[in-house]
């Protein structure tokens, strides 16, 4: 006899936006940098909300995020996949490779965020090509419905990280199709003229000010915030999630932890500044 297929068993995991609507506390997540496979899925088992696969700073390429999301598929965290760039061309690709929750950087204006939405959607609201039964987004073809349903199976998160962007930030928060915010203090504050200090009280003052457009908006806000207390504080202001490490700089932290413990190093020259968290 012929295999039947059950379809449930090729639904889509809910989506970033669904977490984000369904959560009733701030979620927490952390970047996955290394582009490891295993050390993604040893965040993913970790407890925390978020894995975040980074595309734009780290030696990452599409195989490589796609063994990240295979490997962190079996866990409840959700995963989010930064693209290096708002390209749809690229945005395609890691849609159809089965990135559900996409996140694109430098958004600086509505006009780029309109232009995201169009790219993550396919024909008439957008121009993402397509290419569904080629592709794992659709399980195959095995996914019931899928370019029907397929707008509704994809999130889209969009990064605030110059003057120009918060300038922009409430008319990108209200923009159809983009369902949360990411604050990137390390490049906004660069923007500002305060290149390394995401600390600097104006630097901090400009992402509560895109926390409050979005919750005007109705559109969820996250930040970057690897100090434990400016996470506190984010997360008090409204921010709907928080960013608050990487597999990277939590090794690097840890394997220096465990040479000043075990060897002993040098103190720090005094005028030297603290290493800037991301």
């Amino acid at each position: 006899m012929p295999i039947r297929l059950n379809p449930s068993m090729y639904e889509p995991t809910p989506t970033f936006a669904d977490r984000l609507r369904s959560a009733d506390r701030t979620l927490y997540g952390m970047w996955s940098c290394a582009g490891s496979p295993l050390v993604a899925e040893i965040c993913a088992g970790s407890g925390l909300d978020i894995v975040l696969v980074d595309g734009e700073h780290s030696p990452v390429g599409l195989e490589s995020i796609l063994a990240q999301l295979q490997a962190v598929a079996a866990y409840p965290a959700v995963p989010l996949v930064r693209a290096p760039i708002g390209d749809p061309v690229l945005l395609k690709q890691l849609l159809d490779l089965g990135a559900q929750n996409i996140l694109v950087p430098m958004v600086d204006s509505v006009a780029e965020a309109e232009a995201m939405v169009r790219a993550v959607r396919y024909p008439p609201h957008g121009v993402r090509g397509v290419g569904s039964a080629l592709a794992r987004s659709s399980r195959w073809s095995r996914i019931p419905d899928y370019l029907a349903r397929a707008n509704d199976l994809v999130s889209l998160t969009v990064q605030i990280e110059t003057v120009e962007g918060l300038e922009a930030a409430a008319g990108i928060a209200a923009v159809e199709g983009v369902d949360a915010l990411l604050v990137g203090p390390a490049d906004l504050a660069a923007s500002m003229g305060l290149l390394g200090q995401q600390n600097h009280p104006d630097v901090i003052a400009a992402v509560e000010r895109v926390i409050a457009a979005g919750r005007s908006a109705g559109t969820p806000v996250g930040v970057n915030a690897f100090d434990p207390a400016t996470a506190d504080r984010y997360a008090a202001a409204g921010a709907a999630y928080v960013l608050v490490g990487a597999d990277v700089t939590l090794l690097a932290r840890a394997s220096e932890g465990l040479a000043d413990r075990f060897i002993g190093t040098s103190e720090p020259d005094a005028g030297s500044p603290a290493p800037a968290s991301y």
